[in-house]
């Protein structure tokens, strides 16, 4: 049944406030009320809201904004020294993840190629997850939010560059080296420009017209879009040419009220983001998968925090930090499911390792949830000890 993109949005939004009442009814985290929801009305379900790849790129939105955010509240300075500390722990953590995913998935008798890109997609944590559920004024002002930030950012990095490889390796004219370098190349490029601009026109346009605050607005939001598809176009993602946008403006005395008023607009998204991971996931062929991914997802459930945990240890990072960011950073990405997309749609790995990543990537999400929540303090806990904003 086709419907409108208005009726659908009815549909979804109507159907949150529903299944999110039951979500804090039961006690339960409001993440998965949306996943459950787009399970329910989607193709897969009722079939009521079908276009779920729109919704999906719609959603994707909500990431862009939510990096945008991100940047306004850092500190170059700390950033940078974050940064240093986060290289030995994103690329060691990330080498022992693949390990650990290309492993089980052997043992379940995949291809050899199927396994290297399922434990490629097993490296990354969720950006969404990790940085909604971490309290407002942690993220921003305790090390522990810029230690987060600085390890989502280089997971970032390194899922470009397997997505430019998946990329490469479908169109096999073996241009990936070069595009690669010319991505890394692109990034001091954009962060140079970036600052030029700012500098010299937003921050003087800031000052000029202050006092309009539609303007402001508006101005954001371009900045913020027009740095994510420069970043697009230089070969990086969407995510790192927003944060970027954020950074180079953080230092203007504008910026917290730019944070304020995007944040609905950011939720809004996050909400279509959700909803379509729910909805792109057919339930019926998860008895094919069940058991590869169940066990898949124990073991980055249980695997992830113990090694962010002894990592960050050996890094001079206190105990009590080390637990509360592994289990924060204890789940698989929605970069793992562009992989399992792009991957498919290049027909790089069969439909059941495809599969196996949706599959072990929504547990993951779904169970982290829950820990975190339940256990550590979040702004949408239902505990009142824990809840922090």
């Amino acid at each position: 049944m086709d419907v409108s993109i208005t009726f659908s949005f009815f549909l979804i939004f109507t159907g949150a406030a529903v299944f999110a009442s039951l979500a804090l009814a039961t006690r339960q985290p409001l993440i998965i009320a949306y996943i459950a929801l787009g399970a329910f009305i989607g193709p897969y379900g009722l079939s009521l809201v079908t276009d779920t790849k729109l919704l999906a790129d719609i959603g994707h939105i909500g990431i862009i904004f939510l990096l945008f955010l991100l940047g306004l509240d850092m500190q170059p300075q700390a950033l940078w020294s974050t940064l240093r500390k986060s290289t030995v722990v994103a690329v060691a953590s990330s080498a022992i993840f693949l390990a650990m995913g290309f492993s089980v998935v052997k043992l379940f008798g995949f291809s050899t190629i199927d396994a290297l890109i399922v434990g490629a997609a097993m490296m990354f944590s969720s950006t969404i997850i990790g940085i909604k559920l971490l309290p407002t004024t942690v993220l921003h002002h305790r090390h522990i939010g810029e230690l987060m930030i600085g390890m989502l950012l280089l997971q970032d990095l390194l899922a470009i560059i397997v997505l430019m490889i998946l990329f490469s390796a479908s169109s096999g004219d073996g241009s990936m080296g070069m595009d690669l370098a010319l991505s890394m190349l692109g990034l001091p490029l954009l962060v140079a420009v970036a600052l030029f601009v700012v500098r010299y026109v937003l921050l003087p346009l800031i000052a000029r017209f202050d006092r309009f605050h539609e303007y402001i607005f508006l101005l954001a939001l371009g900045w913020c879009l027009g740095m994510a598809e420069a970043a697009k176009a230089v070969g990086l993602s969407e995510e790192i040419g927003a944060f970027i946008a954020g950074i180079t403006i953080a230092t203007s005395p504008i910026s917290q009220y730019i944070a304020v008023n995007l944040k609905p607009l950011r939720d809004f998204f996050l909400i279509l983001f959700f909803f379509a991971v729910g909805a792109r996931f057919d339930l019926s062929m998860l008895q094919q998968v069940w058991l590869p991914a169940l066990v898949l997802a124990t073991l980055v459930l249980v695997v992830k925090p113990t090694t962010y945990r002894w990592l960050l240890k050996g890094v001079s990072e206190k105990r009590s930090l080390a637990w509360d960011l592994g289990f924060r950073l204890g789940q698989a990405s929605e970069f793992s499911l562009l992989i399992a997309y792009v991957a498919i749609g290049a027909a790089l790995i069969s439909e059941e390792a495809s599969l196996l990543i949706q599959a072990t990537t929504i547990i993951t999400l779904l169970a982290s949830s829950y820990i975190v929540v339940l256990n550590y303090p979040t702004p949408i806990a239902i505990s009142d000890r824990l809840r922090r904003d």
